[in-house]
C-alpha cells in the first residue's frame, strides 16, 4: 500500500475547516493507504507558550482523531515530538535549504504581514514539515489547499538533497486535495483559521457551536428583500448537504421573506446532523483516557522504528560516523 501522511497543530480546538481540509481525508484514505497522522507539537511551539494549553490540545487532537473514526488498527496515530529523528533530519535538511525559498513561504508571509511576531520556528516551520513527510517515504500528503505550497517546497527540499548528495533517497510526495472543500470560509468570509479566531467548531458545546453559528458576518439586507444566495452560510452549508438541499437553500435567498437568521440555523442543524455520531463517540471516548494514550504510545512507537532506520540512512549519506541506535 502508498504511504499517506499528515498532521494537525495543536494550537487550538479543531475546527470544521481542519475536517473538511484534511481530516474526512484521513478517514476516507485509511482503507487503502498505509496511513500515518501525527499531532505536530513541534510545529505549535512557533505561536503557543502555554504548557497546560499545549498538553489539553494534544489530548483533544487524539480525541478528534479517534471519534471521527481513525481506526489504530488501519492507521498509525502518533505524536510527533515523540519521534526525535524528525528533528535530527530537520537539521540536516535545513543545511541544504535557501533561505530565499523560506521567505517566499506564503504563511510566513501572510502571519508577518498581520503584524504576528515572527520567529525563527515560523521562518523554518517548511523545513520541519519537510523533514515530517520525508522521513516517512510519503507519497501522499492530504493537505488543504493553504498547505500546498509548503509541500511543494517539501519536494524541493527532497530534490535538492538528492541531488547535491547523488542520490535517489527521499520520495517525492504529492499533495491530496479535495478541490470542491480545499477552502472553508470561517464566520468573517476569511479562510477559516485559528489564527484568525473565525472558526466554527464541531466538538464544542451546543450552546457553544450556536454562538459560533449565528456571528457568521452578513449584510443588512432586510428581511422580506431577495438576498445573495453566493454568501458564506450558502458555501458552509454546501459542506453538509447535497445538491438539492443547497438549490432549496438559495430559492428561499432569493424569494425573500427569508432571514440569515433563518439560514443559520438551517446550518447549524446540518453541523449538528453531521457530527451527531463523532460527538457521541467523543463524550465516551473522554471516560477512557488510558485507552487515548495508548493509542497515542503505540503508534508513537511504531512511527519512530521508521524515522530511525530512514534517519540512519541520511546520516551516512552526508558523512557522519558513529552512528549508535
Amino acid at each position: 500500500m502508498k504511504r499517506s501522511l499528515s498532521g494537525i497543530q495543536p494550537s487550538g480546538i479543531l475546527h470544521i475547516g481542519n475536517y473538511f481540509g484534511a481530516m474526512k481525508q484521513f478517514v476516507d484514505l485509511q482503507s487503502d493507504y498505509d496511513g500515518f497522522y501525527f499531532i505536530a507539537d513541534y510545529h505549535s511551539l512557533t505561536s503557543l507558550t502555554s504548557p497546560e494549553t499545549l498538553r489539553e490540545n494534544t489530548y483533544n487532537i487524539v480525541l478528534d482523531y479517534l471519534a471521527i473514526g481513525l481506526d489504530p488498527s488501519k492507521s498509525t496515530i502518533f505524536l510527533q515530538s515523540n519521534v526525535p529523528e524528525h528533528t535530527e533530519l530537520t537539521w540536516l535538511l535545513s543545511n541544504i535549504t535557501p533561505i530565499g525559498l523560506l521567505e517566499r513561504g506564503h504563511s510566513y508571509k501572510d502571519k508577518t504581514a498581520k503584524g504576528i511576531p515572527a520567529n525563527t520556528g515560523l521562518l523554518t516551520y517548511p523545513v520541519l514539515m519537510a523533514a515530517d513527510i520525508l522521513i516517512y517515504d510519503s507519497d501522499v500528503v492530504p493537505v488543504g489547499k493553504d498547505q500546498k505550497q509548503h509541500l511543494e517546497m517539501t519536494r524541493d527540499i527532497a530534490m535538492k538533497f538528492n541531488q547535491q548528495y547523488g542520490v535517489e533517497f527521499f520520495k517525492l510526495p504529492e499533495p491530496l486535495i479535495l478541490d470542491d472543500s480545499a477552502i472553508v470560509p470561517g464566520t468573517d468570509g476569511q479562510k477559516m483559521s485559528k489564527s484568525y479566531n473565525n472558526t466554527i467548531n464541531m466538538f464544542v458545546t451546543k450552546k457553544k457551536l450556536k454562538e459560533q453559528v449565528m456571528s457568521i458576518v452578513t449584510d443588512s439586507t432586510p428581511l422580506e428583500e431577495p438576498k445573495n444566495p453566493d454568501n458564506n452560510i450558502a458555501k458552509l452549508y454546501a459542506l453538509f448537504n447535497n445538491i438539492d438541499k443547497q438549490n432549496e437553500l438559495k430559492e428561499k435567498f432569493l424569494a425573500g421573506n427569508f432571514g440569515y437568521g433563518h439560514a443559520k440555523t438551517e446550518l447549524l442543524n446540518s453541523i449538528l446532523e453531521h457530527f451527531a455520531v463523532a460527538r457521541e463517540k467523543r463524550e465516551e471516548l473522554v471516560k477512557d483516557m488510558d485507552y487515548v494514550k495508548d493509542v497515542l504510545n503505540e503508534g508513537s512507537k511504531k512511527a519512530r522504528a521508521i524515522a530511525i532506520e530512514k534517519i540512519q540512512k541520511a546520516k551516512e549519506i552526508v558523512g557522519l560516523v558513529g552512528n549508535i541506535y
